[in-house]
This record gives C-alpha cells, structure tokens and sequence, in this order.
C-alpha cells in the first residue's frame, strides 16, 4: 500500500463508515470514525436547525480535530496506514449549507486556524449516491433523529461536495455508489481495493461499480 492516509467521504447515508471498517480489515489498518452520537446538538439540530447550527458545526470541527490530531500524531509500529471515514475539510462544507452568511465568516476563520495544523490525506475515496439510495441507507441504518432528513437538504450537501471536489487538488477516486453494497457484494469491494493500488497520470479518477 503506497497510501499511508486515506479518507472516505460521501454524503449522509452513503456508506462512508462501512467501507472504511473493510479497507481497514483488509489492510490491518488503524481506522478513525466520526464519534457523530457524542455530539449533543445533532438531535436538536434535525429538530431546529437555525438555532443549533452553529454549536452543532463548532462541536463537530473541535471533536474532528482533536481525533485526527490525536491519532495521527500517534505513530504505530505495526499499522503504517490510516483509514478515516471522514475529510476535516468536512467542517466547512456542512457549516456552509447549514449557517447563515455572518455564522459561516466566523466559522471559516476559526477553521483555517485549525485546519493548517492537521496532516492532509494521501487520497480522498468518495462515495457518490443518488438521494433516493442515500435515504434507503437511512432508514436501513434506523437513527431515530435522521428518519425526516428533507431530500433538499442531501441535494444541498451532495453539490457542495461535488463542487468541492472540482476545485481542490486531493487525489481523488470518485466512486458510482448508486448500487453499492460492500457488505454483501465482495466485487465492489475488490474494485476500490484495486483502484488504491494503480497508479494515476491524473489528480482524480472516476469508478463504477459491477
């Protein structure tokens, strides 16, 4: 494995967490989850969105950083590559839609002091899902408080993150998870585990899944 860092990402209900605990199995590496149920103001948030936002999206960017800071500054002799089901950069793409103008200015000051602390990713794997797929995957998952996620507000993230990725310079493997099962299907699995390990003339690269 030539990648010593890697990140999945996706929108909610994209699969994010459970193709990061495989990767990590196959490649015996440490894996880094966003502990999202800590957070006291998710629930409050679905309820109340105006008026949770901003502690919601602060509390988010101090857990996110002091994990990745922690761990990462960690080194371990018996596991050279890290897996982490989510990007830092994260932060300040959900504060984008979830803010107001004035809210988000605050916040993007606040993390870009933080953010040029942390190590950067090798590559960035993205899972990209239709919202119709995205919503089976929640329900699946049963979260009590995501069960009336508007499908507006999954579009809005889902073009954050594709405008994200056409402008940043992250190695990038843009994966078609319209269909993807990676607990059921061990081809979809193998073909993201072969992608990490070609070689790309390019920055980003575009997979489907069988």
């Amino acid at each position: 494995m030539k990648y010593s860092f890697i990140t999945i990402e996706g929108n909610i209900g994209a699969g994010k967490t459970t193709l990061s605990q495989m990767l990590a199995k196959h490649y015996n590496a440490r894996l880094i989850l966003e502990q999202f149920a800590d957070n006291p103001f998710l629930p409050k948030f679905y309820e109340n969105p105006s008026q949770y936002a901003f502690p919601l999206e602060v509390f988010f960017m101090a857990e996110r950083f002091k994990q990745l800071k922690d761990l990462l500054q960690q080194k371990d002799l018996f596991q050279s590559v890290t897996i982490s089901d989510y990007l830092f950069t994260k932060c300040l793409l959900f504060a984008k839609v979830n803010l107001s103008d004035e809210e988000f200015r605050l916040y993007q000051r606040l993390f870009e002091i933080i953010h040029q602390q942390l190590v950067q990713p090798d590559i960035l794997i993205y899972l990209h899902a239709p919202v119709n797929k995205l919503q089976q995957n929640i329900k699946k998952r049963a979260r009590s408080y995501e069960q009336n996620i508007p499908d507006d507000y999954l579009f809005s993230i889902q073009e954050t993150y594709t405008n994200y990725i056409k402008h940043h310079s992250l190695k990038t493997i843009f994966v078609d998870a319209s269909n993807a099962d990676f607990l059921a299907n061990e081809a979809h699995l193998k073909v993201i585990i072969d992608a990490l390990e070609k070689e790309y003339d390019g920055s980003q690269y575009y997979l489907s899944l069988p």
